[in-house]
C-alpha cells in the first residue's frame, strides 16, 4: 500500500489540476455536462468534473473586425469597391456557443452581405455625402440579425470607397465646372453691386456739380503721388463754359 501512495498522490494532483479552471475578468467559461448546457461561469476560479464536463472559453471584449473590399453596383449603376470595419462584443456567451457554430465567422459573413445590399440600394452621391446615414443603417441591420446569437454590434464604419478611374475623372471635371460657375456668379454679383454704387454716385454728382470738381482734384493728387514725368490735369467742363459765355457777351 505504501508503494501505491505516491502514484495515488500524483493521480489526485492531475485530477485536481484538470478540475480547476480559471477565467480572466473579460472571459466566461460555458460548461457542458454530458452534452447538456449547465451555464456560464467566471470570472475567477471554479471547478468542473474532469471527463464529464467540457468548457468553452468566450471573450467578452469588443472585437474589431475588418470587412474585406466588396464589389458593389450602386443604385445609379456605378461599379465601386467598398470596405468597412465592424465593432461588436458578446453579451450572452451561452447563446454565442449554442445558437451559432462560429460567431466570428458568422458575423463576418453577415457583415459582408449586409454591406453589399445596403450600398447597392444607395446612390453614389448619398454614399459619399451621407456616410453617417449608411453607417447607422448597417449597424441597425447587423445588430438585429446578431441579437439571437447574443452579440451586440455597437458600430459600423465604411472606411473606403474605391471609385473607377473614369468616375474619378468625371467627378473632377464636375467639381471644376462647379468652381468655375461659382467664380462667374461671384464676378457677376460684384459687377452688379459696382453698377449700383456707380448709379448712386452719379445721382449725387448730378445734384451737386461741385462734387465732380472735387473728384478731379482727388484724381490729380493720386496721379502726383506715383512720381510720373507727365501729369494729366483734367479741366472741368464748367470752367471752359465760363470763357465761352464771356466771348458771347
Amino acid at each position: 500500500m505504501i508503494y501505491y501512495l505516491p502514484m495515488l498522490v500524483i493521480f489526485l494532483i492531475i485530477l485536481l489540476s484538470a478540475a480547476i479552471k480559471i477565467c480572466r475578468e473579460y472571459e466566461r467559461g460555458v460548461i457542458f455536462r454530458l452534452g447538456r448546457l449547465i451555464g456560464a461561469k467566471g470570472p475567477g476560479i471554479f471547478f468542473i468534473i474532469p471527463g464529464i464536463d467540457r468548457m468553452i472559453k468566450i471573450s467578452l471584449r469588443t472585437v474589431v473586425m475588418d470587412v474585406p473590399p466588396q464589389d458593389v453596383i450602386t443604385k445609379d449603376n456605378v461599379s465601386i469597391k467598398v470596405n468597412a470595419v465592424v465593432y461588436f462584443r458578446v453579451l450572452d456567451p451561452e447563446k454565442a456557443v449554442v445558437e451559432v457554430e462560429n460567431y466570428l465567422y458568422a458575423t463576418s459573413q453577415l457583415a459582408q452581405t449586409t454591406l453589399r445590399s445596403v450600398v447597392g440600394e444607395a446612390e453614389l452621391d448619398d454614399l459619399l455625402a451621407n456616410r453617417e446615414k449608411i453607417n447607422d443603417r448597417l449597424q441597425s441591420i447587423l445588430d438585429m440579425h446578431t441579437d439571437p446569437w447574443g452579440i451586440k454590434v455597437s458600430m459600423v464604419e465604411v472606411k473606403h470607397v474605391d471609385l473607377p478611374q473614369e468616375m474619378q475623372r468625371a467627378m473632377a471635371k464636375q467639381a471644376e465646372a462647379e468652381r468655375e460657375r461659382r467664380s462667374k456668379v461671384i464676378a457677376a454679383l460684384g459687377e452688379y453691386q459696382a453698377a449700383e454704387k456707380l448709379s448712386q454716385a452719379a445721382k449725387v454728382i448730378s445734384e451737386y456739380p461741385m462734387a465732380m470738381q472735387l473728384r478731379f482734384l482727388q484724381t490729380l493728387a493720386e496721379v502726383a503721388t506715383e512720381n510720373n514725368s507727365t501729369t494729366i490735369f483734367p479741366v472741368p467742363i464748367d470752367l471752359v463754359q465760363m470763357f465761352f459765355k464771356k466771348e458771347k457777351e
